[in-house]
């Protein structure tokens, strides 16, 4: 592990990483430092999805307001950096105020002042996020914050390039922002939320905890009661505000020691306050303890439940998720399918598909139209034309994976995917449904079997389907190549997610597998709805 102080080595680092290896993947996790198991979740996400992890370690003067606790803020650098080699991290980046805001940010007439009295963001480029998300929630009594952070934010993005970036959940509004930020200004990088990490009493982790005793520790953890009973007031059926904001002040206001400063109930992606959860709501509360502020909150979602089934190619992906969306009474999202359509478009249009550029212009200039009903008949269209059963040939199948590496073609096509969840009610299946299309799906498994098997079965089907032109070696080499394609391409490579049932499938009949997957979603879910 690394530690650089200076924008100078860890640009040089970053740039002799990525000449040794092609399609590099970078994960950057910002903190402040006083890293907690939180931060270290969010470090083991990082670690599990890319070559090298950038942890940031910077108490950015530029978000705290005048009287906030900046000065006091917990500092402890070679803890955090034992834990952060403890954890497996590449490099740690760790500049002064004046190597990240250098000679602009520092009023020159008092030089004798110590640097860390001499941050001016007058003297500094500002990043605006939209008014109306820094104007809501913490917004309110804490002016210029969220610009701080947009600032620092920006600011990393730009110097480390990440693959991805990861937030921790507990700070929703600030997830929000920077998404808004990096779609404005179609930064090149993916915004990961992670789930917040609490302690054992429910108390969201914070660096702040440190502030708290214990007993103040065992006070503040009303607030996650809090959060939980007004998720029981909508999981009852009343879906509005007014009345789960009741609920959650009600609840707080048990505990005298605690000075709720606000509860709201907003999109979780604008930040817009709700009057009734449609589709989504983010309920979060801010408190004080003594003289620390602490926040948490709570995703709620008004929708059908959601199954990702992901696996490698040929594991029986698409029969066993057709199914149970028969048996539960779900709708079928056969993202692979989506995947073939654009693989057949290219074909058929003689655009090669190893000329990202013309891929590019090709899918972003087409539309998809989709039908989920399964009592109407699975169908896909692409341009108007349908392929239900086209995009099922050897040729088509040949190709996919070399399309589904195209990162334009992904985004496409996981935006498409995305929109058909929103309300719910849907099994899909694919090779990155629960890690990226759907991370918050209630149900996640991943379906997987051994090389051999797979073949065997592929050589089966396309025996039925008179096409068995083809030997089982020669499928068992293919399947093997897809698999390290599809489990080594750059963008959300085939992965089982963490919180995924994985059930292995030689020696089960489809019918096994199905009642399986039927009763982990009856165990796990119909109680909850």
């Amino acid at each position: 592990m690394r530690l650089f102080t200076t924008i100078a080595a860890l640009r040089c680092y970053l740039n002799s990483e990525k000449s040794a290896a092609s399609n590099l993947q970078i994960g950057l996790v910002p903190t402040m430092g006083a890293l907690h198991s939180g931060h270290l979740s969010l470090i083991q996400r990082a670690r599990q999805e890319n070559a090298i992890v950038v942890v940031s370690i910077f108490v950015n003067p530029l978000q705290f307001g005048p009287k906030e606790d900046f000065q006091d803020y917990p500092r402890n650098l070679e803890q955090d950096r034992l834990l952060c080699e403890q954890a497996g991290v590449d490099v740690i980046f760790v500049p002064s105020e004046l190597e990240m805001f250098g000679k602009s940010g520092i009023d020159a007439g008092n030089s004798e002042i110590p640097v860390l009295k001499l941050i001016d963001p007058s003297f500094l480029t500002q990043v605006v996020p939209p008014v109306a998300m820094t104007s809501v929630l913490c917004g309110k009594s804490r002016p210029g914050h969220f610009q701080g952070v947009a600032a620092i934010v920006t600011k990393l993005l730009s110097l480390v390039q990440p693959t991805r970036a990861y937030f921790g959940q507990k700070d929703a509004q600030q997830v929000a922002i920077i998404r808004q930020l990096v779609a404005d200004f179609n930064l090149p990088v993916q915004i990961v939320a992670c789930p917040i990490a609490r302690e054992a009493s429910g108390l969201a982790m914070s660096s702040r905890n440190q502030y708290l005793t214990q007993e103040q520790k065992q006070q503040a953890s009303v607030l996650y009661r809090a959060l939980q009973q007004g998720l029981k007031t909508f999981s009852s059926g009343d879906r509005t505000a007014k009345e789960i904001l009741a609920v959650v002040k009600s609840e707080v206001a048990q505990e005298s020691a605690i000075q709720l400063e606000y509860a709201e109930l907003v999109d979780p992606n604008s930040l817009i306050p709700l009057e009734v959860v449609k589709t989504a709501g983010l309920l979060a509360v801010a408190a004080k303890i003594g003289s620390t502020r602490l926040i948490d909150n709570m995703m709620i979602r008004n929708r059908l439940p959601i199954v990702a089934i992901d696996g490698p190619a040929g594991s029986g992906k698409s029969t066993v998720t057709r199914k149970v969306a028969q048996v539960l009474g779900l709708s079928y999202l056969d993202t692979g399918a989506m995947y073939r359509a654009v693989t057949w478009l290219a074909m058929t249009t003689n655009t090669p598909i190893s000329d990202e550029f013309a891929i590019a212009e090709l899918v972003n200039s087409s539309y998809l139209e989709y039908n989920l009903d399964p009592a109407s008949g699975l169908t896909l269209k692409i341009n108007g034309e349908d392929v239900t059963e086209a995009i099922r040939s050897l040729e088509v199948t040949a190709r996919v994976s070399e399309i589904a590496a195209v990162p334009a073609v992904r985004e496409f096509l996981v935006e498409q995917q995305r929109r058909c969840g929103k309300i719910g009610g849907i099994v899909a299946e694919g090779r990155d449904i629960g890690t990226n299309v759907f991370p918050d799906a209630e149900l996640k498994i991943f379906l997987t079997a051994s090389v051999k098997e797979r073949s065997r079965r592929r050589l089966l089907e396309l025996k039925d389907a008179d096409r068995a032109n083809i030997s089982l070696e020669q499928l068992e080499r293919d399947i093997a190549l897809r698999d390290e394609k599809d489990s080594t391409r750059e963008v959300s490579p085939l992965r089982k997610a963490a919180d995924a049932v994985e059930i292995e499938t030689d020696g089960l009949t489809i019918a096994e597998v199905i009642d399986r997957i039927v009763g982990l979603y009856k165990q796990r879910i119909v109680n909850s709805y």
